[in-house]
Parts: C-alpha cells; structure tokens; sequence
C-alpha cells in the first residue's frame, strides 16, 4: 500500500507518526494511558519499518534535521533550476550566429530532446526531485529556445500562439514529474496567452497585452475555477499553485488600475476608474480571504489579506501622508495593523469552532 502514496503523502505519514509517539509519551506521563511492554515495543518496531520503508521508496524526511537540511536542498535547487535555464539562454544567445541553419536546426532539435530525456531518466531515479527540477527547467528553457530561434531563423512573424506550446511543454513536465515550478510557468504562458487574445479581440497588437491590465482577468478566473474541474489527488500542491497564481493575476492588475484607471477598458474619467478598483481591491481581498479561512485554503487566506493591506497602505498615503507629521501616520499603520490582527483572530476562532463541529 506504501507503494501508492505520493511523496508528500509519506511524508505526512512520517510526520503523524512523530505526532504519535510524542501525544503517547505525554498521556503516558500524565496517567492516562499505559502500553504493557510488548504492545509497546510492537508498535515502535512497526513504526521503525515504516519509517525505514518510506524513507527508502520516497526519500522523505524522517527527523528535524534532515527536514531543515531538506528546506535548503529545495531553495538550492530552485535557485540552480533558474540559473541554468538563464545559462542556456545566453548560450545559445553567445554563439547562435556562427552556426549555419542546417547545423542551428540540429542543435535545437538535439538539445530539447536530450533535456527531456534526462529530465525522465533523473525523475525514475530520483525520489524527492531535487535534480529533476534542474533537468526540467533546462528542458523547458531549451524547448522556449527551440521555437523562438526557429521563428527568427526562417523569418516567422512572433505571434502569441507559440505561449500555448510552451504551456503545453510545462504541464507536460509539471504533472509526469510532479513539479509546481514547471506547473507555474505554463500557467503564466497560458495567462500571456489569454490576456493577449482577449486583447487581440479588442484591436491590440498582442504585445501590447501590459497596456490593458483587465485583460488578465478571465485568465485568473479560469486558473481559480481549475481545481474544481481536475483532479489533483496524485499531486499535493497543485490546487494552492492554481490558486495562488489565480489570485496575482486578479489582484496585480487590479493593484495597477487603482492607481493608473488610464489603462481601463472603462468608459470613465481616470479618477473614478482608480477609485472603483481600489474599493474592487478592498472587497475582493476582504472576501477571498473570509472564504480561504472557511474552505482550508491558507494559500488564499494569506494572499488576499496580504493584498489587502496593501491597498489599505496605498490608500492611507495617498490620503495622509502629506498632510499628517509622520509620527501620526505611522501610527495609524500601526493601530490599522492591529485592527487586522484582530480581525483575523476572529477567523481562526470561527474557523477553529467549525472543525471542533466536524
């Protein structure tokens, strides 16, 4: 049965056992609950195997340290991942025009093959994915470079349709390896790829997509409606990245509006279209982030109070901080923070007496 979990599955078994161990102790010490030796020792033999059996088929962490030590293989692999698909790019940038076509077309070819290739072999092989990471993006810098030197190289016109390949390329990578930074790049190639049509449809050239921020609207719509209509139970994880990116795309445009309404599609003076998205700004993060405290999704939660406070600091100086000696502002920052604070108190108690309910 072990054999069907998912890495983050073993490891939340890895972690409940640890929670085990340490609540028995404690109701052990305070009299509630005494083991007779051998169901004792029994239970910790069988717990010993698990963790022998998951740490062996799933790389996971078995201890604080090799789960700190863990924290720092991802951040490293993270920050190698996207140094490498910058070197290839300024490889092929360095030495592209001394090559001849045919050998130009050969070298892409080979060069998104092989990466991809490795990129399965490092995923069968490696269970917590700290090198399939690295393959994946050089893979996928490699297949972005791959179309766009082609284009350049028989003189096709750019167009925003070489986005859906690319996102094509990035789920592919993001779901068969399980990586949610392969699973953020297709969503923002796809996100480029709806702002620019909807701006096409407009009259916009699609590079011009960045002068109409409302275009990226139905984008986060979609991305936020996802995880309804696909599963994700094999990849933990996916659902918040979905979310998560959902909620940049609606928020940042809605972030720019509220202080350029020049770039809406609005039939209104820039002054009222301004106010109209920061009030927008104000009643989206309140209720996004009331509903993430009610549906479990902290990713949500935690956004959306985040650009919240945004607006409501943007706000503030724009009203105050000309008019009001600094030691006056900064405390109205303060005691706004508190009032957040206890807001936010409110709905982790509601939230806790919901799941006492449960």
């Amino acid at each position: 049965m072990n054999e069907d979990l998912s890495r983050t599955e073993a490891q939340q078994r890895v972690d409940d056992i640890h929670v085990f161990r340490r609540e028995l102790a404690r109701l052990e010490g305070e009299h509630v609950l005494a083991l007779d030796d051998g169901r004792r020792s029994a239970v910790r033999a069988h717990h010993d195997a698990l963790l022998a059996q998951l740490s062996a088929r799933h790389d996971v962490d078995t201890n604080i340290r090799s789960r700190q030590l863990s924290l720092g293989l991802r951040i490293a692999s993270f920050l190698g991942a996207l140094a490498l698909a910058a070197s290839v790019f300024f490889l092929f940038n360095q030495f592209w025009a001394m090559f001849a076509e045919p050998v130009q077309v050969a070298v892409l070819l080979s060069a998104s093959l092989l990466s991809l290739l490795v990129t399965v072999w490092l995923h069968g092989r490696e269970g917590a994915g700290y090198f399939t990471k690295l393959a994946a993006m050089v893979a996928f810098a490699c297949f972005v470079l791959n179309l766009a030197l082609l284009g350049d190289t028989f003189n096709i016109t750019p167009s925003d349709k070489a986005l859906l390949p690319w996102a094509a390329f990035a789920f592919l990578l993001a779901y068969c390896c399980d990586l949610r930074l392969l699973l953020v790049a297709g969503l923002l190639c796809v996100t480029g790829f709806i702002a620019a049509r909807v701006g096409a449809w407009g009259g916009m050239y699609w590079l011009s997509v960045g002068e109409r921020p409302e275009n990226f609207f139905p984008a986060a719509l979609a991305m936020f409606a996802m995880p309804w209509l696909i599963s994700h139970r094999r990849h933990p994880g996916f659902d918040a990245t979905y979310r998560l990116t959902a909620l940049l795309a609606l928020f940042l445009p809605m972030l720019v509006l509220g202080h350029w309404g020049e770039g809406s599609y609005l039939a209104l003076d820039a002054d009222t279209v301004e106010v109209i998205y920061q009030l927008l700004g104000f009643i989206a993060g309140a209720a996004l982030a009331w509903a993430g405290a009610r549906q479990g999704w902290p990713e949500v939660m935690n956004t959306a109070v985040v650009f919240f406070v945004i607006f409501l600091y943007t706000k503030f100086f724009d009203w105050w901080w000309v008019m009001m000696p600094k030691y006056l502002f900064f405390m109205v920052l303060g005691l706004s923070a508190l009032l957040v604070i206890m807001v936010l108190k409110r709905l982790r108690a509601a939230a806790a007496r919901q799941g006492a309910l449960r």
